[in-house]
């Protein structure tokens, strides 16, 4: 495809000047990556001991004792070289496995069977074998299976969950990324290897993932959890295979992305609506921002959390104050991984027009006659088509989903859950997370996606589903929030009721006897206990962990022996200090 050159006349001045400055970066970068490729290791090591020193020495004694509190969790989890490293800090056993798509991309998957304890069982593996229900999980744009489990506290680590609730968790990974970045066809150095989009994940990746896990594991469906790009990739995908949806139970979406309305920064948005395929000119063919993970090892973490988060802000206008500074630092390392600048032209694409559509190969010129809608028309999704039930779980404040926008192109058993005050990346790594999002995903796990005879095999235990009508029927009301929600009987239901939900399946697992949070978490006050116990716990996450420093060091660090026993969730503990309710 010959690349293309935005005619003079459609961009305003400004926006060529921040084209300019984009250019002038884009070398700056190339220029400091050279010089940084040729200097030492003995003097890398020591400009950042440096820059180190000089934080430090800025930083109040205050922030320096809560530096070193958290610095025995956070330095290993950003240490931490791959998903089997992370996983085996909390005491699990992970498997490795690779699926071949039908056009030659050999992605990574990750499966973890087996609570603690139980790694020398066989899990769906024959007639003899511990039956156990499969979960999928998929991750986000430029993004790999990490992001799943490079939390803090295990007790917010969503695969940790489901593995103690009795499901065969398995996480894929997009071609091109840190654990897909091999085909039989191409090499990665080639500009064929990096010419895919959205369309190739949803005609590919996604299904000849879950076919080889149901191949595996030999169950007959699985339930598909899906965060960002994961979900939009999931209803690409189920939209234009009508047999998968037979194989999938349920889709929970967080952070549901379909057709956002575009960035927080005015320039860049303009930009990239009026051609998006100017992208191509800033970061070429290839993968995109591939010196991220350079800028990741030279940049003292605090400095590049620091950096993460203005990006952030500037792009998308998030905040990200529902997450700790310690779980940014442990996280943020393993936040980028490499995929096709394509695919990001793909969503800008997807922007400008306001359509979920596939790719647009069309050459684009401003002459051209024949690219109104009257002659051609970029196909789009048939999102209305899926008939997999579908749970929309999404932030108030995220500015990259519209959910109205979103419900009209989705089937009417389409149900959404909205969390007041969450952004994007808080559905994966906020604080408070367990108790807010999990809940819902454990409910929608346990209604649609739970055979008695497979969760009894797992867990020893038989499955009781209640006698009323499904809490996942229809559409909800986009005004909902964190502190209620109406059933399809049309009764609110509280905050409280869910995680009294949650609390009693985790006990399930352990023993039988009849627990949870107590009856009053179902009553009127739950909610407000709840909320009460939630605002307290965020002021004293701000008055204790207000960091301004980084939480790691240069030196390798190395595992504190408590790390796989993490301390009682805040919140719980904030909770116990509140008066219980009659």
């Amino acid at each position: 495809m010959a690349l293309q050159i935005p005619f003079l006349g459609r961009l305003h001045p400004y926006e060529y000047l921040a084209l300019l400055l984009s250019f002038v970066l884009l070398i700056l970068e190339t220029f400091i990556r050279t010089i940084t490729l040729l200097l030492p290791t003995p003097i890398i090591r020591f400009l950042y001991r440096a820059s180190r020193n000089a934080f430090n020495s800025l930083s109040s004694p205050y922030s320096r004792r809560a530096r070193q509190k958290n610095k025995g969790v956070s330095s290993p989890i950003a240490q931490a070289s791959d998903f089997t490293e992370l996983v085996e800090l909390y005491g699990y056993t992970a498997e490795e496995h690779v699926v071949q798509t039908k056009d030659g991309y050999l992605l990574g998957l990750h499966r973890l069977a087996w609570r603690r304890g139980e790694e020398d069982m066989r899990v769906n593996a024959g007639a003899n074998s511990i039956q156990k229900k499969p979960v999928y999980l998929h991750h986000g744009l430029m993004m790999n299976s990490e992001v799943w489990v490079c939390l803090t506290d295990r007790e917010r680590c969503l695969p940790f969950l489901l593995v103690e609730q009795g499901y065969d968790v398995w996480l894929g990974n997009n071609r091109g990324n840190k654990y897909s970045k091999k085909c039989t066809h191409h090499s990665p150095s080639q500009n064929n290897f990096w010419d895919f989009s959205m369309d190739q994940f949803a005609f590919h990746d996604i299904p000849d993932s879950i076919d080889y896990v149901l191949s595996t594991t030999g169950q007959p469906s699985l339930s598909y959890i899906g965060f960002s790009q994961g979900t939009a990739q999931a209803f690409a995908t189920l939209s234009i295979h009508p047999t998968l949806n037979s194989k999938v139970d349920v889709f929970v979406a967080l952070a549901p992305a379909m057709a956002p309305p575009g960035l927080a920064s005015g320039v860049v948005s303009s930009l990239v609506k009026t051609n998006p395929e100017i992208l191509f000119l800033l970061f070429g063919r290839r993968a995109i921002l591939g010196s991220t993970t350079m800028w990741s090892a030279l940049l003292y973490p605090a400095i590049f959390a620091w950096f993460i988060d203005k990006s952030l802000s500037f792009l998308f206008n998030w905040r990200m104050r529902n997450i700790t500074p310690h779980q940014k630092l442990a996280a943020y390392p393993h936040l980028y991984s490499f995929t096709s600048t394509k695919s990001v032209v793909h969503w800008f694409q997807i922007i400008a027009n306001g359509t979920f559509q596939m790719f647009d190969d069309e050459v684009s010129t401003p002459l051209s006659l024949s690219q109104g809608s009257k002659y051609y028309k970029v196909a789009k999704f048939p999102t209305r088509n899926i008939r997999t039930p579908i749970v929309l779980i999404y932030g108030g404040s995220d500015s990259l989903v519209d959910i109205n926008l979103m419900l009209k192109e989705l089937p009417k058993h389409t149900t959404a859950r909205e969390i007041r005050k969450y952004e994007h990346l808080d559905l994966l790594w906020a604080s408070d997370v367990d108790q807010l999002v999990f809940p819902h995903v454990l409910e929608a796990l346990e209604w649609y996606a739970q055979p008695i005879e497979t969760k009894a095999g797992a867990l020893g235990w038989k499955n009781e589903r209640p006698n009323a009508p499904s809490p996942f029927n229809g559409s909800q009301p986009p005004q909902y929030s964190e502190g209620e929600y109406t059933a399809s009987s049309g009764a609110p239901m509280r905050v409280g009721e869910s995680a009294s939900t949650f609390a009693a399946a985790a006990s399930r697992s352990r023993e039988r006897a009849a627990a949870g949070l107590g009856a009053s978490g179902a009553q009127a006050n739950g909610g407000q206990l709840f909320d009460a116990a939630t605002e307290a716990e965020a002021e004293l996450t701000n008055a204790a962990e207000h960091l301004d420093e980084s939480d790691l060091e240069d030196e390798q660090e190395s595992v504190p022996e408590g790390l796989a026993l993490t301390p009682e969730p805040r919140a719980a503990r904030v909770r116990s200090r509140l008066p219980r309710l009659a």
